[in-house]
């Protein structure tokens, strides 16, 4: 992890919001949502901030020896977004503590603000997580 991952980092990340991440299309699966309005899902919204903390972050951690992972997210959603339209996502990285770094993160769909919140990710060395996964996978099979 570089040292100039440091808190006053800022970064800009954009993503047009595809037909898959309504509510309908997102959980096709779950009757009940199939007759819900065709919006922005809040799960699929959470993801794309999620993305673009990694973005923010990419040029600053030594890709793909270390990559990061979400442990906590917080976010307001305040306005519906239909399909196709662009979001604009701004974020900010505000603490850096160890291997866990926290933003500050919003976005806009062109018209209106969309959300808001805090997310933390941690560094981690993907070797070592997958080597912790595959001892719980075979836990698993036992």
């Amino acid at each position: 992890m570089s040292p100039d991952l440091k808190p006053g980092l800022v970064f800009e990340w954009s993503y047009v919001v595809p037909e898959r991440a309504t509510v309908p299309n997102l959980y096709q699966d779950t009757a009940f949502c199939r007759e819900m309005p065709d919006v922005l899902a809040t799960g699929y919204m959470v993801g794309m901030m999620e993305l673009a903390c990694v973005n923010g972050i990419m040029p600053y951690v030594d890709w793909p020896r270390e990559q990061s992972l979400g442990v906590h997210v917080s976010f307001s959603h305040l306005a519906a977004t239909p399909p196709g339209m662009r979001l604009t996502i701004r974020g900010e990285v505000i603490e850096v503590e160890g291997r866990r770094v926290k933003f500050r993160v919003e976005a806009w769909d062109g018209i209106d603000k969309i959300t808001e919140g805090v997310h933390e990710r941690i560094i981690i060395q993907p070797e070592k997580f997958n080597a912790r996964l595959a001892e719980k996978k075979a836990k698993l099979a036992q």
